[in-house]
């Protein structure tokens, strides 16, 4: 939470509620993160030779399972991208065509 403040502060950002969301919503990755790389090394215990080896699996293991969360991040920043440039790219290229007098929301 300290590199997340930290970086708001560093580009000068209002902390909102959608902020706030998105802060909450890391520190459960964080967490989930964190769950799998001990359940792996639990899971290692049993079968391992030991508990270095046992550590040194349980990352290996659950790197994948945390890459893999990795695509929250990029559907996060495709749907942000989307709605801020296509979306408007569409929207203003169908006004320039039609010309409404009025626009229904």
């Amino acid at each position: 939470m300290l590199l997340i403040f930290g970086a708001l502060s560093a580009i000068g950002a209002t902390l909102t509620l959608p902020g706030i969301a998105g802060i909450v919503l890391t520190i459960g990755m964080a967490v989930d993160a964190n769950v799998l790389v001990f359940e792996r090394i639990r899971e290692e215990m049993k079968s391992a030779r030991g508990p270095a080896r046992a550590i040194e699996l349980g990352y290996e293991k659950a790197m994948s399972a945390i890459i893999d969360a990795i695509t929250l991040g990029i559907g996060i920043i495709t749907s942000v991208f989307t709605a801020v440039f296509i979306t408007r790219l569409i929207v203003v290229t169908w006004f320039e065509r039609t010309r409404p007098k009025t626009i229904v929301v």
